[in-house]
């Protein structure tokens, strides 16, 4: 039952969040060639402990206000199956594993940096930034960028300055959309920040961001450095995916959590399917 209690701590579900690293990879043209996928495959494992590190320190921090939350009092601290010192010596192991992997089959300055940037900033978000308005949201959408980087890192691809736009504003909007659903769902009583918000602010800013992940995707996907020129067709695809994200995000039983949302929802893991089968046939045949 505690190793069980141990997985959960690491959240490992949201490792979906991850598969961003494969982006570069998939983008690139590199999906075929063994040494590309196995240094993604690393990444991924690599930025899945930290994360998990991070999620760790986050619930050992706000083990009080979870057991005020409808649902997260039923995490592993919060609900005291697993004890603090169990946490912090997983979390120190995972952080100690990760960094002897990252060290040697991708010692790049630039992916060790990212990955420590990533560990800094959330521990920093975990101490004090979530109770910032705006640096919150800034903090959440910096680690979905992170992750594109750092698997662009991972196989020596760079990313495009448009791809960068695109993953930058979609990820604020799937941060304010998280934080909107979460004063839906329960105020402001389990997380400060959320007083300094109203929903018609966050409603305004998540469609700017909406429309601008659409633009610099198409951009993206015109751009004539693009290995294939039919990629444009890919545009229709993720308009469908947005539109079908935000119709979940406003049911009313969403919390808002983007792996959540996308788990919880068929026709936005059909497009999401569809989409990876056409970008892969765009790119590779």
């Amino acid at each position: 039952m505690m190793y069980k209690n141990l997985i959960l701590l690491m959240r490992p579900k949201h490792y979906l969040k991850n598969l961003l690293i494969f982006l570069p990879l998939i983008f690139s043209g590199h999906l075929l060639s063994s040494s590309a996928l196995l240094s993604s495959l690393s990444a991924f494992v690599v930025f899945s402990m930290i994360a998990s590190s991070v999620y760790i320190i986050n619930d050992i921090k706000d083990r009080r206000l979870d057991k005020l939350h409808p649902r997260k009092k039923h995490r592993p601290i919060a609900s005291g199956d697993v004890s603090v010192r169990t946490a912090t010596i997983l979390a120190a192991c995972l952080v100690f594993l990760a960094s002897i992997i990252q060290y040697y089959l991708n010692p790049s300055i630039l992916g060790t940096s990212l990955l420590a940037s990533y560990l800094i900033i959330n521990i920093l978000y975990s101490f004090g930034l979530k109770n910032i308005p705006i640096a919150d949201v800034a903090v959440l959408s910096l680690g979905f960028v992170i992750r594109v980087f750092y698997g662009g890192d991972a196989i020596g691809v760079h990313i495009s300055s448009w791809l960068y736009l695109a993953v930058l504003a979609f990820s604020f909007y799937l941060s304010l959309g998280k934080r909107r659903n979460e004063i839906k769902a329960v105020g402001s009583s389990t997380r400060k920040v959320n007083r300094f918000y109203s929903q018609d602010f966050l409603d305004k800013n998540m469609y700017v961001c909406l429309g601008l992940t659409i633009i610099y995707y198409s951009l993206w996907a015109v751009d004539p450095a693009q290995s294939h020129k039919l990629m444009f067709l890919t545009v229709p695809i993720v308009i469908l995916i947005v539109m079908t994200y935000s119709l979940s995000i406003e049911g009313s039983k969403s919390d808002g959590d983007p792996v959540n949302v996308v788990l919880k929802s068929k026709p936005l893991l059909g497009l999401l399917f569809f989409y990876g089968v056409l970008m892969v046939g765009l790119s590779y045949f």
